[in-house]
């Protein structure tokens, strides 16, 4: 069993390592990046800032540290040798700095690490996340360890040592510790980073959500105008806390008192609402700043979203709240909700105000919002929170679901998503949480425009969909296809249990659309089986003899409530049964009642004998219940119009389910492979070119650097060494074109199989070379390559295609010309888990064909998995592979491997510009 290391290496903050924010401990912001040679005069002042004490700990002097020092943190060009990092906040309009930190190197694998923080800014975390960033760009640079000295008695350091979670040694002589620590990530590092991470997010956002009060900037007192209907829905919503409008040319607005600025307010002021016109908005910012304010909803449009004149002024727009320490919602946005009866927050102008509930959603489209708050209000959906993100300038969906995460008022997580601004992290924060939340999510635009030109198997079989679908796939969020699916979804999984397994019971009184739900529900991956003998004699014991027993159990149209009522005590807590479908059509609508309450007894007595923990949804086709959900003491059952959609739903949450109870992922730590061979072969291939498919003996190489070996032969440039090679391999060999121009090398018909003999070696090259003349292309000819033939095994392929936003896309599925043909693919975002990889082997249609299939042998599916975890690795740490293409890969017997027959490899300069 190979050893394991974790999921990932969360990065700080959704920006660069060596440039962006910082979440601090109390959940404000700062800028942090590299130190260059203008620095000098704003680190000779937070120098000269540092207390006595700060000083005596950083430098081991009470004075400050020669000019030479500090000239030498502002040279981190050389990383190599030393950088420093700085932590710069907004003062009066400058920066300032307020932390740094360095590395110098000792050796070729260990660097000196110091750190120091204003005093003002002691106990906020900067220390440790400096530490992490520093941790980081040394690992980057080669270095494996870092070493610290500094006071014994500076309890502060060693805390931020230990908190790292990084392995430390320490030792003590004449008064100073010497602290070593491993910077390679382990499991404890890594919780550790994503626990700060979290918490200090979660911190940053609070303000949004409970604010103490809340500033309206650009309250008007026109009744049709944003400004006031913000206002409005405050007051009219029953906000708990003190609402300020801000207008300088008026003093009330909408009998409320109105100031003529932030700056004049009386108190400070946690939430500013702004929908001023957009060039008066960073002034706004800094008014918000001088009062104290840590939280910006912007709903004024007119940035990102209209071209580059808009995207330079929100990039100054975020780069001036980050500054000042504030976290921004928007801009271009609708505004936020909480339905907490201790907050009722409205900050948004819909009028519509839903329900208290447990849900929370985030939305990317305003219009849609409006929409959406509309919706949930009429399918009885409590929201615990709503939020309109806009174009996502600095809050994101990341941000949002690390939030949600923490919230213990919610318990379900909506998106509806029309795009993804750091899907990897998006990726490793929507893993954990689907863990213990379930999230729904709707991806709009499913169809980009501009096809990508394919040069190979995979990047054709990669539709615009693939990462989107791999990425929910992987992290267990469920995929909705319309906002009402979502709904539908959201319903179910905030009301009722998840179900232990797939087995489904369906309870109606009318066969047809028990048949219809039946079909579905075996679509969406249940299991509508025969009920046990017990059962079904329990349910004769009540029912008339034309029901029909089996499951589903249809207790025909004269049915009442009596047959409901016992039908569910029945069926809901027999053994074979994990879920529960009731289905109703109304014959007399003056019995509806009388059904629902016959439901709701059942459901509570079946409850009460061992049907605890076990789904239970309804279809009721009538409009006078429609959407009506059944509701009970401890639980509420939804309902759904269709038999179809109550089936879908089922199935979708049974398919989460079971994602639940699976293991979590772990990514092995591979120790056969080479891989800074492997990147030197691909960066030295892009020598002068900005993209190109890799010679035969340099795919070779790579794949054996990454521990993958290609049948033994190789490249020919002559007849007779094509001969000589065929003599040495042994008979029988294929020859086929070696070319970086004609990557699918069977459409110019240059493939011979089962040759042998050197004569048909020899004619084999002669017909090739024949083959690319008639073609005009024998330039192309690299000359060719000879194998051995392989007959044995089947015929699968992996290949990777790097897509802009996910990075590296990887497929596996059936082999040879069956790729294209059949489109039997599975697709996954790297970096693949052994739990990954395995999945990806077992959802192929054509797996039965790796079980053994009418007396062919199984397959090798352990080599199978092992190689397509040495592929991901290969394509993370190398980031120039573009494509990559192994087809055919014959996998033998249990026992026997994997062979490559053929093998493409394209470097792009982009390809990991992710």
């Amino acid at each position: 069993m190979p050893s394991v290391k974790p999921l990932y290496i969360p990065p700080p903050s959704n920006d660069l390592v060596e440039s962006g924010t910082l979440i601090l401990r109390d959940g404000t912001t700062a800028g942090i990046r590299l130190t260059t040679p203008d620095d000098r005069d704003i680190l000779r002042t937070f120098v000269n800032h540092l207390s006595t004490e700060s000083k005596r700990h950083r430098f081991f002097s009470e004075g400050n540290p020669p000019t030479a020092l500090i000239e030498a943190w502002c040279r981190s060009s050389d990383p190599r040798s030393q950088l420093t990092l700085i932590v710069i906040r907004l003062r009066e309009g400058r920066d300032r700095v307020i932390a740094a930190g360095s590395y110098f190197a000792r050796d070729e694998t260990t660097a000196e690490v110091a750190m120091a923080v204003d005093d003002e800014f002691h106990g906020k975390g900067l220390g440790t996340l400096l530490l992490e960033r520093l941790a980081l760009l040394a690992i980057r640079h080669g270095f494996s360890r870092l070493c610290a000295v500094t006071h014994a008695e500076n309890l502060p350091m060693r805390e931020v040592f230990r908190e790292s979670g990084f392995e430390w040694a320490e030792s003590v002589a004449g008064g100073n510790l010497e602290v070593e620590l491993s910077i390679l990530p382990t499991e404890r590092s890594v919780t550790r980073a994503e626990v700060r991470d979290r918490v200090a997010t979660a911190s940053s956002l609070r303000p949004f959500f409970q604010p103490n009060s809340v500033a309206v900037v650009g309250a008007s007192r026109d009744p049709s105008s944003i400004g006031y209907r913000i206002v409005e829905a405050l007051v009219m919503n029953r906000f708990q806390g003190p609402v300020y409008p801000i207008n300088p040319k008026a003093t009330v607005v909408g009998s409320i008192p109105a100031y003529p600025s932030v700056r004049t307010l009386p108190s400070p002021v946690d939430l500013a609402i702004v929908a001023v016109p957009r060039d008066a908005v960073l002034g706004v910012v800094d008014e918000c700043a001088e009062r104290g304010v840590r939280a910006l909803v912007v709903i004024t449009s007119g940035f990102a979203e209209i071209g580059a004149e808009g995207r330079e002024l929100q990039d100054r727009l975020v780069e001036k709240a980050r500054g000042y320490g504030m976290r921004l919602v928007g801009p271009n946005c609708m505004g936020l909700l909480n339905t907490d009866p201790q907050v009722r927050l409205n900050a948004s102008f819909a009028q519509v105000f839903p329900p208290a509930g447990r849900i929370a959603m985030l939305s990317q489209s305003g219009a849609l919002g409006l929409a959406i708050l509309r919706g949930a209000r009429h399918l009885h959906l409590g929201l615990s929170t709503f939020v309109s993100v806009g174009n996502k300038a600095d809050v994101s969906g990341n941000d949002l679901l690390q939030y949600w995460e923490e919230d213990p008022g919610t318990d379900v997580i909506l998106l509806y998503l029309e795009s993804f601004g750091n899907p990897r992290r998006f990726a490793r924060i929507a893993r954990r949480v689907s863990r213990r939340k379930p999230i729904v999510a709707v991806k709009g635009g499913r169809t980009t425009a501009g096809h990508r030109a394919a040069g190979s198997h995979t990047a054709a079989l990669a539709a615009s969909d693939v990462g989107v679908e791999a990425l929910f796939r992987q992290t267990g969020i469920i995929r909705a296809e319309t906002l009402d699916e979502m709904f539908a979804l959201a319903g179910a999984l905030g009301s009722q249990p998840l179900p232990s397994g797939h087995r489904v019971a369906i309870v109606t009184n009318a066969g047809g659309p028990a048949i219809l739900c039946a079909d579905s529900c075996e679509s969406a991956g249940l299991a509508v089986g025969e009920l046990s003998d017990d059962t079904v004699a329990r349910l004769q014991t009540f029912l008339p003899p034309a029901a029909s027993l089996r499951n589903p159990v249809d207790l025909i149209a004269s049915a009442g409530a009596t047959e409901y009522e016992q039908a569910i005590e029945t069926v809901l807590p027999a053994a074979e049964v994990d879920a529960l479908i009731l289905i109703y059509i109304p014959v007399d609508m003056a019995g509806m009642q009388q059904i629902a309450e016959a439901m709701q007894r059942g459901i509570r007595a079946a409850r009460a004998k061992g049907g605890e923990g076990k789904p239970v949804l309804l279809c009721w086709m009538a409009e006078e219940r429609e959407h009506q959900p059944l509701e009970l003491e401890t639980e509420s059952v939804p309902s759904y119009p269709s038999p179809e959609r109550t089936a879908q739903v089922m199935g979708k949450v049974s398919s989460y389910a079971e994602w639940r109870r699976q293991p979590i992922g772990m990514i092995p730590e591979l120790t056969d492979i080479d891989l800074v061979r492997a990147r030197d072969i691909c960066q030295r291939a892009l020598l002068g070119s900005g993209g190109a498919w890799l010679s035969h003996e340099d795919v070779r190489e790579v794949l054996e650097s990454a521990g993958l070996l290609m049948p033994p032969g190789g490249v020919a440039k002559t007849a007779g060494e094509a001969a000589s090679l065929a003599n040495k391999i042994g008979f029988p060999v294929v020859v086929k074109l070696a070319s970086r121009r004609f990557v699918h090398k069977t459409e110019v018909g240059a493939v011979r199989l089962q040759l042998q003999d050197e004569r048909s070696v020899r004619d084999a090259f002669e017909d090739i070379r024949a083959r690319l003349a008639q073609l005009k292309a024998v330039d192309a000819m690299d000359g060719v390559v000879v194998q051995p033939m392989v007959t044995q095994g089947v015929e699968v392929m992996i290949g990777v295609t790097h897509d802009p936003l996910f990075g590296p896309l990887i497929a596996f599925g059936l082999g040879g010309i069956h790729v294209e043909i059949l489109g039997d693919v599975q697709f996954r975002v790297t970096p693949l888990t052994e739990r990954d990889a395995a999945e990806m082997i077992q959802e192929i249609k054509g797996h039965r064909l790796l079980e053994g299939y009418r007396g062919h042998p199984a397959a090798d599916t352990p080599a199978l998995e092992t190689m397509l975890l040495h592929i991901s690795r290969l394509v993370e740490d190398v980031p120039e592979i573009a494509e990559l293409d192994l087809n055919p890969i014959f996998a033998l017997p249990p026992g026997q491997g994997c062979r490559i027959v053929d093998a493409r490899i394209r470097v792009a300069r982009s390809a990991g510009n992710t």
